[in-house]
């Protein structure tokens, strides 16, 4: 099977963070013995411009080469112009934002939000298939959307990369001082659906305490570092106002990170049944006491055993298995309007 993955985020030199996701779900494919070709529409680099010409890149690179099937690998325009160009079986999948929009900036970016919101709900009403991230993301899609062709599927965790490691020696690398609590932020440089004051206002309250606290965002830091930066915490503390499903959460939980989060995504789902992990209302005082729990707790969790249903290889296989039931779908279809028209 050949798939072509149509993103607007991918690592390069210049932003290697960016698109991990989508890189580790491509490398999972590869891995199961999937071909994968990649188009990438640089939007960081390009801007709007680099959706101009993605129609007819995309219609050149399926006249030239064998796909069986493409997979938009985010929503907005970018999803809405590959599905109104694309003649091969078509999945979508919807991520966060591009469902929810931006509902914390200002009125520009909440307008263009908006309009990305809008082209996902036309790519949504296209796409031979849907994957999406989380329930709380399937119950955004338009109700004539045919929840049939609706998958949940997380982002996999690459569990060779976030494994526990010794927090001590973590620490030490990165100067951290060894007598104090150290929460993790989750941070998209200033995004304020994050809220990062909300998690600030939290530490400060846990701090009457008398522990000593410090708080770090986790922003600018390449991924293969990511898991030096989770050890070395007590807990990871998530106070955004929406979330699809959270990438951080899994790769804490993978390394045994308590976590202490509001509502938000599928954070709940995911940490239900993990010791020294809790939700919290989103309110400073509600959240200091949870982080207050991570203080008396045991500061690890069992959380990499509930990992194991989400490593690269298992999603890998559960986005397999719905190529193949939407090509199966697709092929029934032809099939059945061919007899439809031609009598035969």
């Amino acid at each position: 099977m050949r798939i072509l993955v149509v993103t607007n985020a991918y690592p390069t030199a210049d932003f290697p963070a960016s698109g991990t996701f989508v890189e580790q779900q491509v490398r999972g494919l590869r891995d199961i013995g999937l071909e994968v070709d990649v188009m990438f529409v640089d939007r960081v680099q390009k801007g709007m411009g680099a959706y101009l010409s993605l129609g007819w890149e995309l219609g050149r690179l399926l006249s030239r080469q064998p796909v069986d099937l493409v997979h938009v690998m985010y929503g907005g325009v970018m999803a809405d112009m590959a599905t109104l160009v694309s003649h091969k079986p078509t999945i979508v999948s919807f991520c966060g934002s591009d469902l929810l929009g931006e509902l914390l900036s200002g009125r520009v970016r909440k307008f263009m939000a908006g309009c990305g919101v809008n082209a996902s709900y036309r790519s949504a009403r296209r796409a031979n298939g849907i994957v999406v991230k989380s329930k709380n993301l399937e119950n955004a899609l338009p109700s004539d959307v045919d929840r049939n062709k609706v998958r949940i599927i997380p982002n996999g965790v690459d569990l060779d990369l976030f494994a526990p490691r010794d927090r001590q020696e973590c620490r030490e690398k990165l100067g951290w001082a060894g007598d104090h609590f150290h929460v993790l932020f989750p941070t998209t440089c200033g995004d304020p659906r994050k809220r990062f004051e909300l998690a600030k206002a939290a530490v400060e309250e846990a701090e009457r305490g008398g522990l000593n606290w410090e708080i770090h965002q986790l922003k600018s830091v390449a991924h293969a570092d990511v898991p030096l930066w989770l050890n070395a915490s007590d807990v990871v503390l998530l106070t955004s106002l929406h979330e699809g499903s959270p990438n951080v959460i899994k790769e804490a939980l993978a390394c045994n990170v308590p976590i202490v989060s509001v509502d938000v995504g599928d954070v709940s789902e995911r940490i239900n049944g993990v010791n020294g992990s809790y939700i919290a209302k989103a309110n400073p005082q509600d959240l200091a006491g949870k982080l207050r729990l991570v203080v008396s707790g045991e500061r690890r969790t069992n959380g990499r055993s509930a990992m194991c249903e989400l490593s690269l290889r298992r999603t890998a296989e559960l986005l397999h298995n719905f190529y193949l039931d939407t090509l199966y779908s697709e092929s029934r279809s032809a099939v059945c309007h061919r007899v439809e028209t031609t009598g035969r």
